[in-house]
Parts: structure tokens; C-alpha cells; sequence
């Protein structure tokens, strides 16, 4: 039974796990976002106390 020796078993898996490590993150990093993000200012907005209608 193929079960019980592990040997090229946890070959595929570890290769296949390096495949995964090293193809989808790149093909991922390669894709440009439609929105850049744009710069905060460094102001605070000022808030004062909110209050109750009651």
C-alpha cells in the first residue's frame, strides 16, 4: 500500500509546496491595483464633545 511509505510521497508534497512558494506570490506581486493609495496629511481633524439631544 503506497500509504505506508512515506518517501515519495513527502517528495511531492515538498516540491509541490516550493512550486506554490515560488510561482503564486510573484504572479500575485505582478498584478498593478487600479486605486493607488493617496497620502494623508499630517493635520488632525478636530472633533469636538457630541451632544446629547436629551
Amino acid at each position: 500500500m503506497p500509504q505506508l511509505n512515506p518517501g515519495p510521497w513527502f517528495a511531492i508534497l515538498v516540491f509541490s509546496w516550493l512550486l506554490f512558494l515560488a510561482v503564486i506570490p510573484t504572479k500575485i506581486l505582478n498584478h498593478i491595483s487600479p486605486n493607488k493609495p493617496t497620502p494623508t496629511s499630517a493635520e488632525k481633524h478636530k472633533t469636538g464633545p457630541w451632544y446629547w439631544p436629551w
